[in-house]
């Protein structure tokens, strides 16, 4: 079912520009919040802390998450969920998967029953539930799957919030809500394309994490550019065979959300993901590595719920196995490249 997702006109004020609400201030909700305001929209983001609220509002800043960049004069903030979300044509959550649910029960009383856009930036499965970011959205929101959108694709924050040319995907179920959202979310280095297979997007950021975490373990190992190409290529086999059983189209993980995110957080110092498993492959413990990480790497936290899925739903995924065996130390970080398939016999590629 699909229903128009037009926001909220604001009587008398034609003239001004669109406000969007942007939940979540680190360093990926700081940057879309960017992103949003440079294509000409009012960015309202809510921070969960009132300093760093005060310090994107006022000095238009966010030292912690996102050093040395300015953001536009369009972007403000506050500690006030319903102030932030009040009078927004769409909403955008950027908060850590885990805590996703909390949030959402917050902003329950301000979002309403209306047909403003819904659009998750987050990627991650949630551990209790092993439900998808935009299933935890739809149960506390309580609204139309048709409202919902999730973002994806090769975006690594700081690369973006330098202006670097990208691209990203939007899907919603609504092919009129995916339109929308990737109308308001373009601008001239960052462009949005439209597909209405939700499962695959989502998936697709999801489980490029776990393989980024794999990269990185063998790169704090010291292994080569053949170990990796190969754990990359596989992985990507891994990724489409998980999300194809559950529904996702093909097509989907060889595009943006699949093989583009899969490329960039594999191969950037910049991905959490990709420096957690370097961690590991130097020695740190699942602990250490947790404490020495600024932000969340969610591909840490999604490995148990991911391979839950998997086995439910028979697929193999080796490799994504044997990260959670590093992860719960009974696997030397050295070891893990060998392991690309369950079998020594020979396998079709």
């Amino acid at each position: 079912m699909s229903r128009p997702p037009a926001g909220r006109p604001q009587s008398g004020r034609r003239s001004e520009a669109p406000k969007v609400a942007v939940i979540g201030a680190g360093s990926w909700g700081t940057t879309f919040g960017k992103v949003l305001a440079d294509g000409g929209a009012q960015v309202t983001m809510w921070a969960r802390r009132p300093e760093l609220a005060l310090e994107i509002d006022e000095a238009k800043r966010n030292s912690k998450y996102l050093p040395g960049i300015n953001l536009p004069r369009s972007v403000h903030a506050t500690a006030d969920l319903a102030r932030a979300i009040d009078g927004a044509t769409q909403i955008y959550l950027s908060v850590p998967s885990q805590s996703a649910r909390e949030t959402l029960q917050a902003m329950r009383p301000y979002v309403g029953d209306d047909a403003i856009p819904l659009v998750s930036l987050m990627k991650g499965v949630e551990k209790k539930t092993n439900l998808r970011m935009s299933q935890v959205i739809e149960q506390e929101l309580r609204c139309d799957p048709a409202r919902i959108a999730v973002a994806s694709g090769p975006n690594l924050a700081l690369e973006i919030a330098k202006q670097q040319p990208t691209a990203a995907v939007i899907a919603s179920s609504s092919q009129d809500t995916a339109d929308a959202v990737a109308r308001r979310a373009r601008n001239d280095y960052f462009r949005s394309f439209v597909n209405t297979d939700v499962i695959g997007t989502e998936f697709g950021g999801v489980l490029k994490n776990l393989i980024a975490v794999a990269i990185g373990i063998v790169d704090g190992v010291g292994y080569g550019e053949n170990t990796k190409a190969s754990i990359i290529t596989r992985g990507l086999a891994e990724m489409t065979d998980f999300a194809v059983s559950f529904g996702a189209q093909p097509s989907t993980l060889s595009g943006l959300a699949g093989l583009g995110d899969l490329i960039a957080t594999c191969q950037s110092p910049l991905s959490r993901n990709n420096t957690a498993g370097r961690l590991l492959g130097q020695g740190y413990r699942f602990d250490e590595v947790v404490r020495q990480m600024n932000q969340t790497a969610e591909g840490l936290a999604s490995v148990a719920p991911i391979l839950e899925l998997a086995a439910a739903n028979g697929v193999d995924m080796p490799i994504v196995g044997q990260v959670a065996e590093v992860l719960a130390g009974r696997l030397d970080p050295r070891n893990i490249a060998p392991h690309l398939t369950e079998t020594d016999e020979p396998q079709g590629e």
